[in-house]
């Protein structure tokens, strides 16, 4: 089988060039942390929304963090994740994008999904109407959501649950962010459909929250 070959970086491993196979287009995430040298009450009174972002790359290890904060599993027999959900029915979708790609958060395994291999944060940028830091920042983490996992169950009050699961998600990351030394600001002006196309988004996926994270300037 032809495998095309793939200049990326996806915050994985060591090495700069990855070989995908047409069959194959996930790598494994490193293993989260479960303990940490901040304290809880330390990460909250760090943090603060910055809009001023160096070029410094975020760590793998780090990545891998940041990710299984917003949506990993913590409990391997029930399936929970870090945040807690209406009915424990997940609607959001998790990607990455960065410098070497865009990626899909897969909390099972604990995994990426390679999207693109192009920087997708420029476009981002122009989407959430030029706010430049969202194309400066080491990481964005962009949050999704597919209401009808919950509105199925809950008819109309699902949205509402849906938008508070999204604002847990993106406090672990805010939160996890400070802890690591990191930075971030949380955005939720941009243009939907735009953001949408950049990210190949599926019809019944829509986008919430875009969240850049880096090193402060």
């Amino acid at each position: 089988m032809m495998k095309r070959y793939i200049a990326v970086f996806i915050g994985l491993f060591t090495f700069s060039q990855i070989a995908w196979g047409e069959d194959m287009k996930e790598a494994q995430l490193p293993k989260p942390r479960l303990k940490g040298t901040v304290s809880v009450e330390e990460a909250i009174q760090k943090r603060r929304s910055v809009r001023s972002y160096s070029r410094k790359d975020v760590s793998p290890e780090d990545i891998s963090q940041l990710l299984w904060a917003c949506q990993g599993i913590t409990d391997g027999r029930g399936g929970y994740r870090s945040a807690p959900s209406a009915g424990a029915l997940y609607p959001l979708e998790i990607y990455l994008a960065k410098a070497d790609g865009l990626f899909h958060y897969i909390p099972e395994g604990h995994k990426l999904e390679i999207i693109s291999d192009k920087d997708p944060r420029p476009e981002l940028a122009d989407a959430a109407y030029r706010q430049h830091y969202v194309a400066e920042a080491g990481i964005d983490i962009i949050i999704a959501a597919v209401y009808g996992r919950v509105t199925s169950k809950y008819a109309d009050r699902g949205i509402r649950y849906t938008d508070m699961e999204a604002g847990h998600a993106a406090q672990n990351v805010f939160l996890q962010a400070s802890a690591l030394g990191l930075w971030s600001v949380p955005i939720g002006a941009f243009d939907d459909a735009a953001v949408a196309r950049i990210l190949k988004l599926p019809r019944d996926s829509k986008p919430l929250y875009i969240l850049p994270v880096g090193y402060k300037k």
